[in-house]
C-alpha cells in the first residue's frame, strides 16, 4: 500500500514532497533481515558518558562496549544509532524504536525512510512502567517489548573530603551545598525532602559533569547523581580529595532500579537472539569486567540476584 502511495506523490507537483516523506515507512527489522544485513543497529544515548559518547570521533561507553558484544555474538558488524534525548523516554521509544521522527537528523536524503534503532538500550526494566496506561486506558507503550535487563542501578553521592568528614546522613546538606543535575530526581529530592530543609544549599547544573567539576572547584562540597556516572568521574579525575557517600535517601520512592533493552514489539524474535547474548555476557562475568573496565561497580539485576540468592 504504502509503495502506491509512494507512485502517486511521485507523480504530483513537486510541493507534495512532504507528503510523500510522510507517507514512508519507518525502517525496522526483523532478526532475519539484520542477520542478512550483516550489521545490528544499537541506539545509544549522546553525549551520555560513561555509558555511550564520541570521543575523536570514535563511540566509547560501557552500552558501547555492549553493543558491540551483542553484534559479535549474532555474527554481524555493530552499527551505533544515535539518540538525542526527547521530553520523555515514551518520545524516545517512539522516535526510536517504533515509529521514527517526522525529522530525521540522521538521514537527509530526498525520499530517504526515517531510520530507527534495531534494539534501544538503557530502557527501565520495570513491570509497572512497560504496562502504564494513559488517561483512556491505553497502553502507552504497547508497541515496544522491553526485555534483558543487564545492570542494577542507584543514587550515589560523593563529597570532598577535605570540607566534610563523611557523609552519613543526608541532614549535612542542610549546611553544605551540594550539586544536582537539574529537573533530575535528586533535585526534586533535595529541594522538598525534610520539609525543603535542604533547598537553600542545593546548586543546579546542566549535568553531573558540571556539577562534579564545581565540587573539584571549591563551589560546593558533594555532588548527587546515578552511581555509574558517580564512579567514572571519581575515576576519571583521580583527585584523592573526593570519597563516596555511604548514606541513604529516606522517603525517596525508588532508590535502585534495572536497566535493560528495547525492541518493537512486531520483532521479538530478535529480541530473543540478543537476550540470550547478554544472558551469557552477565553469566560468565564478562558483562562485570566491562564495567570495571570503566572504573564502575557493577551490580546484577534483581532476575539475577533472585537466582544467586536460591528464590
Amino acid at each position: 500500500m504504502w509503495r502506491n502511495r509512494l507512485r502517486r506523490c511521485a507523480l504530483s507537483a513537486a510541493g507534495l514532497l512532504g507528503a510523500c516523506l510522510l507517507a514512508l515507512p519507518a525502517q525496522a527489522r526483523y532478526y532475519d533481515d539484520v542477520i542478512d544485513s550483516g550489521y545490528i543497529r544499537i541506539g545509544l544515548y549522546r553525549d551520555f558518558p560513561p555509558y555511550s559518547w564520541l570521543e575523536n570521533g570514535e563511540p566509547r561507553g560501557i552500552d558501547v562496549e555492549i553493543g558491540k558484544r551483542i553484534a559479535a555474538g549474532l555474527g554481524v558488524l555493530f552499527e551505533p544509532h544515535w539518540i538525542t534525548p526527547d521530553e520523555n523516554l515514551e518520545d524516545d521509544l517512539r522516535n526510536n524504536v517504533w515509529k521514527g521522527h517526522y525529522l530525521d537528523k540522521d538521514d537527509t536524503r530526498p525520499l530517504a525512510p526515517k531510520q530507527l534503532a534495531d534494539i534501544m538500550m538503557r530502557v527501565p526494566y520495570d513491570r509497572e512502567y512497560a504496562y502504564m496506561r494513559d488517561s483512556t486506558g491505553e497502553i502507552v507503550n504497547e508497541q515496544v517489548v522491553m526485555f534483558g535487563a543487564y545492570q542494577r542501578e542507584r543514587w550515589q553521592v560523593a563529597y570532598n573530603g577535605e570540607r566534610l568528614d563523611s557523609v552519613a546522613t543526608l541532614a549535612v546538606f542542610q549546611y553544605h551545598p551540594i550539586g544536582v543535575e537539574i529537573d533530575s530526581l535528586p533535585d526534586f529530592y533535595l529541594t522538598s525532602a525534610f520539609q525543603g530543609r535542604m533547598r537553600e544549599h542545593t546548586r543546579h547544573y546542566s549535568n553531573v559533569r558540571e556539577a562534579f567539576a564545581a565540587m573539584r572547584k571549591g563551589e560546593v562540597d558533594a555532588v548527587m547523581g546515578m552511581r555509574a556516572e558517580i564512579d567514572w568521574l571519581v575515576e576519571s579525575a583521580a583527585d584523592g580529595r573526593i570519597r563516596l557517600g555511604d548514606n541513604g535517601f529516606p522517603m525517596m520512592g525508588k532508590q535502585e532500579w534495572d536497566l535493560g533493552m528495547a525492541v518493537k514489539q512486531t520483532y521479538r524474535q530478535l529480541g530473543y537472539a540478543v537476550e540470550a547474548v547478554v544472558d551469557d555476557l552477565i553469566r560468565s562475568g564478562q558483562m562485570e569486567k566491562l564495567y570495571a573496565n570503566y572504573g564502575l561497580r557493577y551490580e546484577l539485576p534483581g532476575l539475577y540476584q533472585e537466582v544467586a540468592e536460591g528464590y
